[in-house]
């Protein structure tokens, strides 16, 4: 059996949404550089709806791939939508990742919520802080 589904390994060989939202509506960063792998988010948000979604990512074939399917799976959909992906419903997506790849399908769950937070502060809207990762103090990679 291969390491890598056939689906991870295109979404790393092709990825989809690479790139920057000079305009974003909200933008997330997470990771560090120690553990190898930061994901940045960009989104463009109307009328409560991701109508373009944009990543960088430094990291691995399966952060990519992560990130790549993660941007799939939200956009055009409302925030409601996006504020419940997780990381296994990315997981899944990608037919599957080694179990020490997991931690990249929640890095991507994490900075789509870290831009969805951002575009909440950016414009004054209230939110559940619960909802959202606490990036200063994860314990994500061993800090």
């Amino acid at each position: 059996m291969a390491l890598y589904s056939e689906v991870v390994m295109d979404h790393f060989m092709h990825p989809r949404n690479v790139g920057v939202i000079e305009d974003a509506s909200g933008v997330g960063t997470v990771g560090n550089a120690k553990c190898g792998d930061i994901m940045k988010i960009y989104l463009k948000i109307e009328n409560d709806v991701i109508v373009d979604v944009k990543f960088e990512t430094f990291g691995c074939g399966s952060a990519i791939a992560s990130s790549s399917m993660a941007t799939e799976m939200i956009k055009g959909k409302p925030i409601s939508e996006a504020m419940l992906l997780t990381n296994q419903a990315v997981a899944e997506a990608l037919d599957g990742l080694p179990a020490h790849k997991l931690h990249c399908s929640v890095l991507a769950e994490e900075a789509i919520k870290s831009a969805l937070k951002d575009y909440y502060d950016k414009n004054g809207i209230a939110y559940d802080k619960s909802l959202f990762p606490d990036c200063e103090h994860c314990a994500h990679c061993g800090e």
